[in-house]
């Protein structure tokens, strides 16, 4: 299999790949960046290209981990070599319809998977065109597995709402680890012992309901006990129309992963 693009997300997906027996020499790697192409030869043993070539009409499968404002220009020079393979994008808002075109053949799956995926916790949303095979779903889900979960969606439309859940929701933790960090700081505690406890909390949190049966709903209301401390806190976050905020704050990332397939997918 080939890789447009050599960086975190592509990493992630060939240690999985090679973690699972997959051999340096089975993976095909372009990447324009003499220092990715170097850290790809010292963490895999990969020797990557610095540009597309006839190599490419080897693979049966190709992942396309680039920006979106490169996407258009990688696809113009490697097209003429990958049109007997499948093809997995990774890149944000490009459209099935515009790597079509591009690449000349219906053979694509879009996929949104997110940065906890470089730990193997990842979770990635897929849509594939009707001309995607069983066969090649399956080829794909191996491939994305090796880095987490993984959903498949009914309609491309979907992957916006993906995008701005998941695939942007380890930034919106990470703000809520840094506020939470700053307050146990400002209640005394050191900034690395809150800084556990926060990251403890979220990790606890969210392993308690992945194996729990009931809604977040349930489970939040069982350890909010009316008139404690976590009633105190809740209320206040209520009151204060956090939730209703924090939506809005997802439905501006889905809007702007709606804007980039209008800004470079043309």
């Amino acid at each position: 299999m080939a890789f447009i693009g050599g960086g975190n997300m592509a990493s992630a997906i060939i240690g999985g790949l090679i973690a699972q027996g997959v051999t340096p020499a089975q993976i095909l790697v372009v990447e324009p960046w003499e220092e990715a192409r170097a850290n790809l030869k010292k963490n895999f043993g990969i020797d990557a290209l610095p540009e597309a070539g006839e190599a490419l009409a080897k693979a049966q499968l190709v992942v396309w981990a680039v920006k979106p404002q490169t996407f258009k220009e990688a696809a113009a020079v490697a097209a003429q070599f990958t049109r007997s393979a499948v093809h997995l994008s990774i890149a944000a808002g490009i459209t099935s319809d515009s790597i079509a075109a591009w690449l000349a053949t219906d053979r694509i799956v879009r996929a949104m998977p997110n940065t906890p995926a470089l730990v193997g916790k990842g979770i990635t949303g897929l849509f594939a065109r009707a001309a995607v095979t069983t066969d090649e779903k399956l080829l794909i889900e191996r491939v994305i597995s090796t880095t987490g979960q993984f959903v498949w969606v009914k309609t491309e439309n979907d992957l916006d709402a993906v995008t701005a859940l998941s695939g942007s929701g380890p930034a919106y933790v990470f703000l809520f680890l840094e506020a939470m960090t700053k307050a146990g700081e400002d209640m005394g505690l050191p900034a690395a012992q809150a800084y556990q406890l926060a990251v403890a909390t979220f990790q606890g949190a969210s392993e308690l309901a992945a194996r729990s049966d009931e809604s977040a709903d349930v489970l939040r209301q069982r350890v909010t006990s009316k008139g404690g401390t976590t009633h105190a806190a809740i209320t206040h976050m209520q009151a204060t129309h956090i939730p209703e905020h924090f939506a809005d704050a997802l439905k501006a990332a889905q809007k702007r992963a709606q804007e980039l397939a209008t800004e470079f997918g043309k």
